[in-house]
Formats: structure tokens, C-alpha cells, sequence
């Protein structure tokens, strides 16, 4: 259920003209058993700064958002959407710099 609603909500990312929207990319969703809560969780090329402004920006649209996947998912009912930054993401990234910094600083344990 995770990678459809993740279809049709990076799909309406698309549709939804909203410049604070350009570089968002849905990365995950986990939707509990009962389909009551699905959270939402986001990378952008902005980085942690923009996330205030990311957010703010999905809850504005959510409405739009839940009625586009109660159309397309056909289910009882769609669940609630909660968005976050992907801080795994943000951590993977943070530490592949680290090391790559670290490969540029010492070349000879290469």
C-alpha cells in the first residue's frame, strides 16, 4: 500500500503548481494496519532549511492530495496524511560526505 500511495501522491506533486513543491521527493510512506495515519516522508534539494516551508506547503494541499488517492486507491477509507522529512535519508547522505571527505583528505589508504 506504502509504494502505491507513494505513486499517486509523487504524482500529484506534479499536477499541483506550487513553486515551494519543484524539488520535493516523496522517498517513503508507512501506513498503519488500519489505514487510519500514513506518514509522509519527503527529501528536497533544500535540504533541512526548507522544510518548514515544505511542510507547510503539503498540509496546504492535503486535502486535494487524500481526495486524489481516495479516487485511485478505491478503498473504505484513505488514510490521514502526516508529512516529515526523511531524516534517514538526510543521515545516509551526511555520512557518505563524511567519508568522502575523509577518502579526499588521506588518498594513500586508498
Amino acid at each position: 500500500m506504502g509504494q502505491t500511495l507513494r505513486e499517486i501522491i509523487a504524482d500529484e506533486l506534479v499536477r499541483i503548481a506550487d513553486e515551494r513543491l519543484e524539488f520535493v521527493t516523496i522517498t517513503r510512506i508507512d501506513v498503519d494496519d488500519e489505514l487510519n495515519r500514513a506518514h509522509v516522508y519527503f527529501d528536497s534539494l533544500s535540504g533541512p532549511d526548507g522544510d518548514a516551508e515544505i511542510i507547510e506547503a503539503l498540509d496546504e494541499h492535503r486535502i486535494r492530495i487524500q481526495s486524489s488517492i481516495g479516487r485511485q486507491i478505491r478503498a473504505k477509507k484513505t488514510p490521514i496524511l502526516d508529512f516529515q522529512p526523511d531524516d534517514v535519508i538526510r543521515s545516509a547522505e551526511r555520512i557518505d560526505e563524511i567519508l568522502r571527505a575523509d577518502r579526499e583528505s588521506h588518498p594513500e589508504h586508498e
